[in-house]
């Protein structure tokens, strides 16, 4: 079964699966939803289709720890993912994984201008090699 990372944005949001064997990012992409019921919707047709176990789903926290708004939209849609695929999505801590994912695109090159096509489907890529990792320990 494969991992399903999700970075959870208002308008787009990164999708990254694993391969089979649960070692590599396999694909990733962003999709382009502003209504959370129908992101559930296509993110529960996804795992169907691509056979995921386990599903992770970045949780915003302030650099604190402390969350915040951005945090309770986080947690509302790991309860409609959850309701629609019967799997509870296990929130994980994605502090500074847009930073990063930015950062990556920066020094390959990218102008700040084309990120956002890709900057979600990048921080979710690092949210699931980041899951990935604290399972080989």
């Amino acid at each position: 079964m494969r991992v399903l990372a999700i970075d959870y944005g208002d308008r787009r949001t990164g999708l990254a699966f694993s391969d089979l064997t649960n070692t590599l990012v396999g694909d990733a992409f962003t999709v382009e939803e502003y209504d959370a019921h129908r992101l559930a919707g296509r993110i529960a047709a996804e795992c169907s289709s691509r056979g995921v176990g386990t599903i992770v789903l970045g949780l915003p926290k302030n650099m604190d720890g402390s969350e915040g708004p951005r945090a309770e939209k986080s947690r509302a849609l790991a309860a409609l993912i959850e309701e629609l695929t019967g799997l509870a999505p296990v929130l994980w801590d994605e502090r500074r994984s847009s930073v990063e994912a930015h950062a990556i695109l920066h020094a390959n090159g990218r102008r700040e201008r084309s990120h956002k096509k890709t900057v979600d489907a990048l921080a979710a890529s690092l949210l699931l090699e980041g899951y990935l990792r604290s399972l080989s320990f």
